[in-house]
């Protein structure tokens, strides 16, 4: 496995994120444009990408909300691929990358339905917070944040 630091410009993650956008918008269902809105990736600066054998098999990125927190943002990994711990390394590197940055805290949000994502972050250490910004009011959503 070999962890990459990039930005948006890289056409694997760029591919990646395409995946992405296509399971969430099943996901998501009718709730799916509200959600996309938030999620463009033309100007992250601080992004990750994990390949297995040459091939780039997942993802996620960070981006600064505001002067303590960074905000992960489109986590993902190829289904075939999937309980392998890639995510876990992919968001490990992000939290070392935020707190290199001096940053003291990570922010995110997904969807109630995002059960897998939803371990995945307790797991992490991520705990629950009352959504914030866009996603206050937003039912689907849950937020989390982790003391790096």
């Amino acid at each position: 496995m070999q962890i990459l630091r990039t930005t948006s410009e890289n056409p694997e993650f760029q591919n990646l994120v395409k995946k992405l956008d296509v399971y969430l918008a099943f996901m998501d269902g009718e709730d799916h444009a509200f959600y996309d809105q938030f999620n463009k990736i033309d100007m992250l600066k601080n992004c990750v990408v994990v390949f297995e054998n040459d091939e780039a098999v997942s993802c996620g990125a960070i981006k600064a909300l505001d002067e303590d927190s960074m905000e992960v943002k489109r986590m993902f990994k190829l289904p075939d691929y999937r309980g392998k711990g890639l995510a876990v390394s992919v968001l490990k590197e992000l939290e070392v990358w935020a707190k290199e940055l001096e940053y003291k805290k990570t922010v995110l949000e997904t969807g109630k339905l995002q059960v897998e994502a939803v371990a995945l972050y307790k797991k992490c250490g991520y705990e629950m917070i009352p959504n914030y910004g866009q996603y206050i009011g937003i039912e689907n959503s849950i937020c989390f944040d982790k003391i790096l």
